[in-house]
């Protein structure tokens, strides 16, 4: 972890970066949003990623600014995908940044030592040392499994979350295609965080569907042990 990144509050973010990991779908209906995303947060769900591709820069900031109401209500963490001013503008607790996308270094400089910085790996552990020694505080791999919402998305081995598990302390999330049926195998190998779209924001009932996976990240953690792979406390 990069020196600056080093504070009390960066460590109290980082230690949270455990569970469900909800990230909204494109959605141009705010009140629908807002709606799905309160029954998400109210089903356990800790930690929400503003992820919306298609909406143009004035949606985009009042959707932000009504999710980073949501989720201080819940006590949940905001992070925003892509856009370190947009993070900074909201008073996001951090960013999650993808290849050929901000600069990590410069993020950081933006944000400041308090922020969580993300960096998606796709499928190779030499994209996580370099995203960790550039100022990234967590890593991402995927697609751990065929997705609907990236279906030309590389695949993410399963040894590949353990290899990563064995050379770093940092959190993982592994996003892609996870379920409810597949996200055991993704805990086993010691994954922090399962980042979810379609199995919450396109079920019927997403606070329902954001339950369950809290319930199976709890089990899991549980059997593991304390320490095994964080603690989730809704």
């Amino acid at each position: 972890m990069p020196a600056m990144a080093g504070t009390a509050l960066h460590a109290s973010r980082l230690a949270r970066l455990r569970g469900l990991y909800a990230i909204t779908p494109d959605s141009a209906d705010t009140a629908q949003l807002l709606g799905q995303v309160s029954a998400v947060l109210a089903g356990g769900a800790r930690i929400l990623q503003y992820r919306n591709k298609t909406a143009d820069p004035g949606l985009r900031l009042a959707q932000a600014r009504g999710l980073r109401a949501l989720t201080l209500a819940a006590d949940a963490l905001l992070i925003i995908n892509d856009d370190p001013q947009l993070a900074q503008a909201v008073q996001a607790d951090g960013v999650h940044i993808g290849r050929g996308d901000a600069d990590l270094a410069d993020t950081r400089r933006l944000l400041g030592a308090d922020a969580l910085i993300g960096a998606s790996c796709y499928n190779a552990w030499p994209l996580a040392e370099q995203a960790l020694a550039a100022g990234a505080d967590h890593v991402a791999f995927g697609a751990a499994f065929p997705s609907l919402t990236k279906p030309g998305a590389v695949q993410a081995p399963l040894d590949l979350y353990r290899e990563a598990r064995a050379r770093t302390g940092s959190p993982i999330v592994a996003i892609g295609g996870i379920d409810l049926h597949n996200a055991s195998s993704l805990l086993a190998c010691g994954v922090d965080a399962l980042a979810v779209i379609g199995a919450l924001f396109g079920s019927a009932d997403p606070g329902r569907s954001a339950a369950a996976f809290c319930t199976l990240y709890a089990l899991a953690a549980t059997a593991e042990g304390p320490g095994a792979s964080g603690d989730q406390t809704s």
